[in-house]
């Protein structure tokens, strides 16, 4: 029995995944495939490659102001100047390449650069803004390919999680080839069916709880509420086909509400604590 996990995006929220992880794992649970997008890739590709869920969660500590700082790029420039312009100004607040980074050196320190080069299957989705298709980003390919997707196995952890995280607007798209790659939320958010493919038996979901909004709510408030029923409602065959969803709810954090880091890996954490017994009925079970 191979267990498959699928992490949602979620902005700054993803750190939740590596508290999931932990509590998972000090109740002898650990994942065999792994899938996530956007701040879920993240998660994913740094605990596929070896780094403890706790470590995961100390370099969000570290390094997430780094990742979320905003640079001077004017938000001017289309699609067509990216298109149709060898060296185009792409628009967006920040453009990933501090992220990407990050990710490459911590792979290097694993002594890993290509995705192709982690022995742990995983899956990260990316949506190509000029042409519209998602792409799977694998280092496994399936048995049978989704004809609706296509399949990437060459690229730089980096890159690749850079490519699911581009959130339309803050982050400028990632150029990659002839493809411009954009958050992997817009039409896969939880990649369940895409773990199931490479030979999951029981798939794990982990969601974010869509929370409410009221007359006192900002701006972010009801961004995130936005976000979160988009990726929920596009995620709807995924979750039908998962054996667990797990749902979080993280008490109105923003999408880059950096100083609740450890509130969010908390909420992540404690969701599993209590769902411990049903979860480990699901696996038994299939067992």
């Amino acid at each position: 029995m191979r267990l498959g996990i699928a992490l949602s995006g979620g902005g700054i929220r993803g750190i939740a995944h590596a508290g999931v992880l932990q509590a998972l794992e000090e109740n002898g649970i650990k994942p065999d495939i792994i899938g996530g997008t956007s701040c879920g890739s993240l998660v994913a590709s740094m605990y596929a490659i070896g780094y403890s869920p706790y470590h995961i969660y100390l370099l969000f500590e570290r390094y997430a102001k780094v990742i979320a700082k905003t640079n001077a790029i004017p938000i001017i420039s289309g699609i067509n100047s990216y298109i149709f312009k060898k060296d185009p100004v792409i628009s967006g607040l920040n453009n990933g390449e501090k992220m990407e980074e990050l990710v490459d050196f911590m792979a290097k320190q694993r002594n890993i650069y290509n995705i192709s080069e982690i022995k742990m299957p995983i899956v990260i989705p990316t949506v190509d803004m000029i042409s519209g298709k998602e792409f799977i980003i694998t280092n496994f390919f399936p048995n049978k390919k989704v004809e609706d997707k296509e399949y990437i196995k060459d690229i730089s952890i980096g890159r690749a999680v850079r490519a699911s995280s581009s959130f339309p607007a803050y982050f400028s798209p990632c150029k990659h080839k002839n493809y411009a790659f954009m958050d992997g939320g817009a039409l896969n958010n939880i990649p369940v069916e895409d773990v199931k493919q490479l030979g999951a038996d029981i798939v794990i979901a982990v969601k974010f709880h869509a929370d409410s909004v009221d007359e006192n709510s900002n701006i972010m408030d009801i961004v995130m509420k936005s976000i979160d029923i988009m990726g929920n409602k596009i995620s709807e065959n995924g979750l039908k086909n998962s054996d667990f969803v797990l749902d979080i709810y993280t008490d109105k954090v923003g999408l880059l509400d950096l100083k609740k880091l450890e509130k969010c890996y908390e909420f992540g954490y404690k969701t599993v604590l209590k769902n411990i017994e049903e979860i480990k009925n699901v696996i038994n079970k299939e067992s």
